[in-house]
């Protein structure tokens, strides 16, 4: 998901840069001003978007330096403001404006909210359909996918698995509802935009009478769909074979120089071709129910195989077939994430268990670095900036910890708000959505 003042992201791991998203200096300004009117202040060149799931590179790490490291009710907050109905996506940011999604108190009208981010004001509140509220869990909403943007149009998922595409002043563009999603958990993970692609994976389970299959029995009725951004159309669909439900947002990582799609689901992980969709190389991983989003670097892809065998996989993604055998690296059973994302950084793999349990691992071996009680219950990922990681507990405390092979804390900061989403960062500020509010952390526009 690089943006367009994204430059290579080689020392993240892999990451292939988006085609034709690489602009210079002078274009991106006028880029800016053309989106989002002659009036608005373009940003500085040196700071980034937040335009995703994860950021600028759709793995939690970001180039910015200077944030803040504490911060509460009364320091540090340069807004809050409420945010209109619920859900547990995260923000993403692109020039002056923040969009998260929403869903009314009964789940039914599906909304895209547009703030304002220098002040908070919110500038538009959209309604982009309505859904029949189907099932969740109760740590779920019913607008759990967190969307993404390039800048023109803001692409978002709710519940039912509709996509849909709004123009940067709130207006539908398009809506693609042919796909439906049914799950026992709901809805949870995030679009993914490469290129002209908007990419969902539609990890299902059976709502016949039996509401095991997909869930914990496997099927062969999940699948990945890709939909082009312009219009909403179908590019590919394509088939896992036999898995089991899951909530992994995608992940594009260079195998063999060429960018390919590595995703999990419940018992696998995989690698499909991007312009067809067509399935590669499969690695065999038991357990379901997996959330966490796949993360790259050092030439390996980590995830963690979910509930059954909980396990943290280290996999050289390439082949042809079932690679098992030969493409599992090493894992780990210790601390092993369900929920928050993985995060990769200068050859350190990060991690945060439910329960509150960090982890730091040498991410070439899974030798364990060092373990420590974060303290609290964790479901947003955890994310890095400026030789810091941050990590979010589900009653609102960041722990902010410094980046490298032994732990020590920096600061432990407090909101009192429940806090599942996870941290976005843009221009030198954090912003953190809580339950019923988005705050926007640090001083200055």
């Amino acid at each position: 998901m690089l943006n367009a003042f994204e430059h290579s992201q080689g020392k993240t791991g892999g990451l292939v840069p988006q085609e034709g998203r690489v602009l210079m200096k002078a274009a991106a300004v006028v880029v800016l001003i053309f989106l989002f009117g002659a009036g608005a202040r373009p940003a500085p060149l040196k700071t980034e978007e937040w335009p995703g799931w994860r950021g600028p590179t759709s793995q939690g790490v970001s180039a910015e330096t200077g944030l803040p490291v504490r911060w509460g009710p009364g320091e540090n907050v340069a807004w809050k403001t409420q945010v209109p109905g619920r859900g547990w996506s995260s923000p993403i940011i692109y020039g002056d404006r923040v969009f998260v999604t929403s869903a009314d108190e009964d789940g039914a009208s599906c909304r895209v909210v547009c703030l304002d981010r220098r002040t908070g004001k919110i500038n538009w509140n959209t309604e982009v359909y309505r859904q029949h509220p189907g099932n969740r869990n109760p740590k779920n909403s019913y607008a759990s996918p967190t969307p993404v943007t390039d800048g023109k149009n803001v692409y978002a998922v709710f519940g039912d698995g509709g996509i849909a595409a709004l123009s940067a002043r709130g207006e539908v563009v398009w809506v693609n509802r042919d796909h439906k999603f049914y799950s026992v958990h709901g809805c949870g993970a995030s679009p993914l935009l490469h290129g002209d692609l908007i990419i969902f994976p539609y990890d299902i389970t059976s709502d016949g009478e039996d509401k095991t299959v997909g869930h914990l029995k496997p099927w062969d009725k999940s699948y990945l769909l890709a939909v082009e951004k312009n219009t909403g159309k179908v590019r590919w669909k394509a088939g896992r074979g036999l898995s089991r439900v899951a909530h992994v947002t995608p992940q594009v990582v260079a195998v063999g120089g060429k960018p390919q799609l590595v995703s999990a689901a419940g018992d696998v992980i995989q690698g499909h071709d991007l312009g067809t969709g067509e399935l590669l190389w499969t690695v065999r991983t038991q357990g379901e129910g997996v959330v966490p989003s796949v993360v790259s670097g050092g030439g390996l892809v980590f995830t963690a195989s979910g509930f059954g065998d909980p396990t943290i996989y280290a996999v050289r993604p390439g082949g042809r077939g079932d690679v098992t055998r030969t493409n599992v690296v090493w894992t780990v059973k210790k601390a092993v994430p369900m929920i928050p994302s993985f995060l990769y950084h200068d050859r350190h793999l990060y991690t945060i268990s439910e329960g509150g349990i960090a982890l730091c691992l040498k991410a070439e071996t899974g030798e364990v670095l060092w373990q420590e009680r974060i303290g609290g219950k964790h479901s947003a990922s955890p994310i890095y900036a400026d030789g810091k990681i941050y990590f979010l507990s589900e009653t609102g405390e960041g722990t902010v910890i410094e980046a490298g092979p032994q732990f020590k804390l920096v600061a432990r900061n407090q909101l009192d708000e429940a806090c599942q989403a996870s941290y976005a960062i843009s221009r030198g500020r954090i912003f953190i959505r809580t339950e019923e509010n988005l705050y926007c952390i640090g001083r200055g526009n």
